[in-house]
């Protein structure tokens, strides 16, 4: 039998080994942003071109390279991040295998413009797919220039794979965010399509998080402190009444690398039990310093999934680090009546020395001194001003009224609440029979037996055509806010938010001022109270940042259904009879009846013969 394997050519498996490596734009930039890092690099450079499918350039003003390493680089597993196997469990570095430029290279066309600080002269490599098109000598600056043009342009699936340039832009803002956080001491300057996005200088941890997050993130920040011989906790939390539905604000960094721990993240919601409402988290800016030793980054080819040694103990601590920073600045509300107030020593007090108290003597006392005292028949100025015509207030009281005669007499009507139905109340027909079972469910009546509905589902769906209508036609009725209501978001937030407006303006809301790190909104939609749009607008946020087309259709499909979602009836809410049989009819007026806008059944039906075969 002949031979069958064969070893793969080199351009073979680089272009397998992007295919773990190179996922999307973002993971071109975080590669070479992490290399620059390593380079020791004090100012760094990000420019990208139509969300990294055209250009991505970093360029950086660290320790460069020599000619022969510049050609080195390009291989594959060739690195000076490590040298032996042991030096896996000691890394200090971002990068240790030695494959991301072999497989940027292998599936884009590569630019690479390096000098040492010793050398006079540079280098400039040019590769197309693995192939080494150009390398000469030239004049060039200290610190590396990485361009990246074209990216996937041999593998066309996988460039058809990439989402839009809105969508590709964010994962790119994402990784610069966490890039940038975990190195507040470098310089980054990120520019998109010619224009800035971030100016950062250098700076300590808390101002780089409001220069990334914006001016009114300072005052929600808590500060987190604990040094133990196994974890060292710094960073801030963000107060309780911040939390949010979205999980936009929660950074771990260990040794200055983000991670990703479902754990530790575990920790944070137990801190925070109580304080926060279900379903919603909270942002925290934590980083863990830890011995490398203890600590396991070779799991994932994107190095933000890691394995500590004690993961339990860590657990712990960083609860407790959490609560502790939480009482200690008085953010837990803590309600103890017999607590003596007097008690209570501030925190400050612990480094101050004892002293000698001061005695303060009133020398001017005289206790023998006379002490005029006011007579009580002095006179006043003081006179009791005059009510003129106040005997027409009992004027009319003396007719006399009959005890069992009453009809001049009119009561103040009862104000009736209006229900979530109020539209088309005289056209519904009550003949209909209706209940409502357990909170969840509405039943009705038909000629063949009973129609079992999900009032939360139905609800979506009679919410989403009505939404969906008003964005097509762009006829929907706003109601002006008496006082504008001003929302703070961060920079990325309001990018989204920019190119979601037009949509939103024709389901009903009316936008003023639209800032850098907030927005004013003076008017909202008819169905939509005053309390619900913070809630609104960051769940619009947070489904806009997962993935969706930037086509106009699916836009504004997905603000249709985050808005029949965010304003259906919830289970567990009582509908009155009124209101359960025009949930009814609208939904049978709908255009599809059976599906929510999410593909979840909505009603389903027992017949009379299915009711018969029970009693069988």
């Amino acid at each position: 039998m002949a031979d069958i394997i064969r070893l793969l050519p080199d351009h073979v498996a680089n272009q397998i080994a992007a295919g773990e490596v190179v996922q999307r734009p973002s993971s071109v930039v975080k590669e070479l942003l992490e290399n620059a890092i390593d380079a020791g690099a004090t100012e760094i450079q990000l420019i990208v071109k139509d969300g990294g499918k055209t250009l991505i350039q970093i360029v950086d003003n660290g320790k460069g390279m020599s000619g022969t390493d510049a050609r080195l680089s390009f291989e594959r597993h060739a690195t000076s991040k490590i040298q032996k196997a042991e030096d896996l469990f000691n890394l200090h570095t971002k990068g240790f295998r030695g494959e991301a430029l072999a497989s940027i290279a292998a599936i884009a066309h590569v630019e690479m413009l390096t000098r040492t600080e010793e050398d006079e002269i540079g280098t400039r490599i040019k590769m197309e797919g693995s192939k080494v098109v150009a390398q000469e000598v030239v004049v060039a600056p200290k610190g590396t220039s990485m361009l990246v043009k074209n990216l996937f342009f041999n593998i066309p699936a996988r460039r058809n794979f990439l989402k839009s340039d809105q969508v590709e832009f964010r994962h790119i803002t994402d990784e610069f965010h966490r890039i940038s956080l975990a190195h507040p001491q470098v310089a980054f300057n990120f520019y998109n399509n010619g224009s800035d996005v971030f100016q950062l200088p250098a700076n300590d941890f808390r101002k780089r998080i409001v220069q990334i997050f914006g001016r009114k993130t300072d005052e929600k920040l808590v500060p987190v402190e604990e040094d133990t011989h196994v974890v060292k906790i710094s960073g801030y939390i963000q107060k309780p009444e911040f939390a949010k539905k979205s999980r936009g604000e929660q950074f771990f960094f260990a040794n200055n690398r983000f991670i990703k721990s479902p754990y530790l993240h575990h920790a944070i919601l137990g801190a925070f039990e109580g304080l926060i409402r279900p379903g919603t988290h909270p942002g925290y800016f934590l980083n863990l310093e830890v011995d490398p030793g203890t600590i396991d980054i070779n799991i994932h080819p994107t190095k933000t999934e890691v394995k500590f040694d004690d993961e339990h103990t860590l657990y712990a601590m960083l609860k407790s680090t959490v609560k502790h920073s939480l009482g200690q600045f008085n953010v837990t509300p803590a309600l103890d009546f017999e607590q003596d107030q007097n008690l209570d020593t501030p925190y400050s007090y612990k480094n101050k020395e004892v002293g000698i108290p001061q005695v303060v003597v009133d020398s001017s006392f005289n206790p023998f001194e006379a002490v005029k005292t006011s007579r009580g028949n002095s006179t006043s100025n003081y006179s009791k001003p005059k009510v003129e015509g106040w005997e027409n207030l009992y004027s009319g009281m003396d007719m006399s009224i009959d005890g069992d005669n009453h009809s001049n007499l009119e009561f103040e009507s009862e104000v009736v609440n209006s229900s979530i139905f109020d539209e088309g109340q005289e056209v519904v027909d009550h003949t209909t029979t209706t209940f409502q079972l357990r909170k969840k469910y509405i039943i009705t009546t038909i000629k063949s037996g009973m129609v079992v509905i999900n009032q939360s589902r139905a609800h979506q769906r009679v919410l989403y055509e009505k939404f969906l209508k008003n964005i097509t036609i762009k006829e929907a009725v706003s109601q002006q806010l008496l006082f504008p209501l001003t929302l703070s978001f961060s920079p990325s937030e309001i990018s989204i938010l920019n190119e979601i407006k037009e949509n939103l303006c024709t389901v009903g809301f009316v936008f003023g001022e639209v800032a850098e790190d907030g927005v004013e909104i003076k008017g909202v939609p008819v169905l939509v109270a005053e309390s619900e749009v913070q809630m609104i607008m960051e769940q619009l946020i947070s489904d806009f940042q997962q993935e969706v087309p930037g086509d106009s259709f699916s836009q504004s499909d997905m603000l249709a259904k985050t808005l029949a979602k965010t304003l259906s009836v919830k289970t567990g809410e009582t509908l009155d009879e009124f209101s359960q049989v025009k949930l009814v009819n609208d939904l049978f007026a709908c255009k599809e009846t059976t599906l929510s806008p999410f593909n979840k059944k909505v009603y389903m039906t027992i017949t009379e013969n299915d009711i018969e075969r029970k009693f069988i």
